[in-house]
């Protein structure tokens, strides 16, 4: 007996030594430092060649590996902001897998890591009272689906009060999700703390699904004015005139914020598009040949806005859209602002939007 202990012992020291070996090293990535410099770390004793790929570097950065097996590099100290970041292993794009804080796309596989100020930004989680945000489903008629979308409502809601509130409507870029306003865009923070600030009202925002796939992309017009307003406007004590709606959008969902704002304004009296992309179907069929009667949209128009970076790859396009808005007699606000095509840029213009809401 004694024996056959021992035997089993030294089986189980065994699986338990090797499992050992195979299983990674715990390791802390990234590691924010003091001063605003960033160290990140990958694991693997196979790969060739690991590199860091982040929209606070010019250009891609190696990592060095150790005896060990873990790839490191520390930048130089970044400015301040929520930034996406990846690493390219052999030529294979991966998110940090010592990370939890994940992109929410559904092309890029990118992590993210926060660099906190000195003093809190306007997206940082701040001593506050917050909203709620609510993961809900509705009923799409026009795509003949249950789909999911996002709803934030502020702080001191009560469904049942006789408060009602205006609506913001929400939209995500290109191969994002509902999901990346939240997670990455901080909407719900941003609105938190203005609120707080006496900076902007109360509003519930509403963050819908843009990918309508393999439906027409023409049809998230339609599902938002035919099926999401009327959804939100039977479930949440919401004012349900235009001056109460808002719809704002970046990238492709700033392209889907011009066809469905200008084509229905009657409904959105506020559109807001972020370094819109329009070089879409719907957008040609809609504006090429359009005339519209510019003093009536005006009138129905409290604000219409477009916003984009002066490094952003769409910022000619976006010029021209500007131009021809103008052109048409629109009155148009346009905020040009440094930077480029990316979260940080859009954080910017949602918080500059907000206060100017519902006013």
């Amino acid at each position: 007996m004694k024996r056959i202990l021992y035997l089993l012992q030294a089986v189980l020291l065994s699986a338990m030594t090797v499992l050992a070996q195979q299983r990674p090293p715990a390791i802390s990535s990234p590691d924010v430092h003091p001063d605003h410099s960033i160290t990140f770390r990958y694991f693997s004793k196979k790969a060739q060649k690991v590199t860091l790929n982040g929209e606070f570097l010019k250009s891609p950065v190696a990592l060095t590996k150790d005896t060990s097996g873990i790839w490191s590099v520390t930048v130089p100290p970044v400015k301040p902001d929520i930034y996406p970041y990846s690493f390219t292993v052999d030529s294979v794009q991966l998110a940090d897998p010592s990370n939890t804080y994940i992109f929410a796309n559904e092309r890029f596989k990118r992590s993210i890591v926060e660099v906190l100020g000195d003093q809190p930004l306007i997206h940082s989680l701040q001593n506050v009272p917050h909203g709620k945000i609510s993961y809900r489903y509705y009923k799409s008629g026009t795509l003949g689906t249950t789909r999911q979308l996002l709803v934030y409502t502020p702080p001191g809601f009560n469904p049942n009060g006789k408060t009602k509130y205006p609506v913001l409507y929400l939209i995500h870029g290109g191969s994002d999700t509902e999901e990346t306003w939240t997670k990455v865009g901080r909407a719900n923070l941003i609105a938190d703390n203005l609120i707080a600030q006496g900076k902007a009202k109360p509003m519930l925002i509403v963050m819908p699904y843009g990918n309508v796939r393999p439906a027409p992309m023409a049809d998230f017009t339609n599902d938002v004015v035919n099926d999401i307003v009327p959804f939100i406007e039977a479930n949440y004590p919401v004012l349900k005139d235009s001056k109460s709606r808002a719809v704002a959008g970046f990238s492709v969902g700033g392209g889907q914020t011009l066809n469905i704002g200008l084509t229905n304004p009657d409904k959105f009296a506020y559109v807001c598009s972020y370094a819109p992309y329009t070089a879409t179907e719907e957008f040609k069929k809609n504006f090429s040949d359009w005339s519209p009667n510019a003093d009536q949209l005006n009138k129905q128009l409290k604000l219409f806005t477009i916003s984009v970076g002066t490094e952003d790859f769409l910022y000619e396009p976006v010029k021209q859209n500007i131009a021809q808005f103008k052109e048409k007699g629109l009155k148009l606000d346009s905020q040009i602002v440094p930077g480029g095509h990316t979260w940080m840029n859009c954080k910017l213009y949602l918080a500059t939007t907000l206060p100017q809401l519902f006013n």
